[in-house]
């Protein structure tokens, strides 16, 4: 199997890292010519809970170098999605399978748009990475891997998808509710994502500071009524519970939003919280604390010294 892992950010590389030690062809496809030189050359280190380790990966920005892929994992910020699928189309063979393991909602129904339903599988990963630098990554709190087609279907190459994962420790499940997981993982997001980029907070402190703890159960409890009218089924009883307990599992990571906001960069307010307060719009459903936490991290972007990117 090939695999073309896209985006050199924390998952991207902490995948491309455990995927190295299989016996699979694995490439990191990066868009920046030095920066994968760099990482090409000197590999991707890794440290965290289960010890540190170094890891060679192919790494390009060249499309021709890779030729026609097995499986394509799509780990770029959501606001990317659309122009890197037409970027990496010449990657696509007929059988080419493309997983998404971004944030929020909206990149399945992009990437379905621009090639077709049935390539496209969706993936929720639960735990937390930090980049710390080019090509080297600190990870706490890691948990499984669930996949799924939105059809509920478990296509072969699926199944090969998660043998290959969990050979390599990425504990990998395969879900026919992948929507409801996608979902439960915005819910999750809502609550800290936003939040941890305003304060400038690690996961385990939201909870820890009264103000913070009763903003965060706000906005869970707003993002949860919009799912709750759409009529999708939560993979947890307790939303506030879950999204407290990952708080506390997750205690010293720092939310990819709060990394962008650290790097003056544009976070994926609009593809979490931003999704809350539309569909609470349309729904006619008041979204207060949801829409202040899009407003507040959009003033943060507009607001740095240099153009976010």
């Amino acid at each position: 199997m090939k695999i073309v892992i896209v985006g050199p950010g924390a998952i991207g590389c902490l995948f491309a890292a455990f995927l190295s030690k299989s016996k699979e062809e694995v490439w990191l496809l990066d868009k920046n010519k030095e920066r994968a030189a760099q990482i090409n050359e000197s590999g991707i280190s890794l440290e965290g809970e289960i010890g540190s380790w170094q890891a060679k990966v192919k790494t390009t920005a060249c499309l021709q170098e890779i030729g026609k892929a097995d499986l394509i994992i799509i780990c770029v910020k959501s606001f990317h999605t659309k122009l890197v699928i037409e970027q990496i189309k010449p990657l696509l063979g007929p059988d080419t399978k493309i997983l998404t393991l971004q944030n929020g909602i909206g990149n399945v129904e992009i990437i379905s748009e621009l090639t077709s339903e049935d390539r496209v599988i969706a993936g929720v990963t639960i735990g937390g990475a930090t980049l710390i630098d080019i090509g080297k990554i600190r990870y706490v709190g890691w948990g499984e891997t669930i996949i799924g087609a939105i059809d509920g279907k478990t296509p072969v190459q699926m199944r090969a998808i998660r043998e290959v994962f969990n050979k390599v420790g990425l504990e990998c499940k395969m879900s026919r509710d992948i929507k409801n997981l996608l979902w439960s993982k915005l819910i999750i997001n809502a609550g800290i994502n936003a939040l941890s980029a305003i304060t400038r907070l690690p996961n385990g402190k939201l909870i820890e500071h009264e103000g913070t703890r009763r903003i965060l159960r706000n906005a869970v409890t707003e993002a949860a009524r919009i799912a709750k009218r759409k009529r999708i089924k939560l993979i947890f009883d307790d939303p506030l519970a879950k999204v407290e307990t990952v708080c506390e599992s997750t205690q010293h990571n720092l939310s990819s939003m709060l990394q962008d906001v650290l790097r003056k960069k544009r976070t994926e307010i609009d593809f979490i919280n931003g999704v809350i307060v539309r569909l609470g719009q349309e729904l006619s459903i008041d979204v207060p604390t949801n829409k202040i936490l899009l407003d507040l991290v959009k003033t943060i972007e507009s607001s740095y010294t240099q153009t976010a990117e």
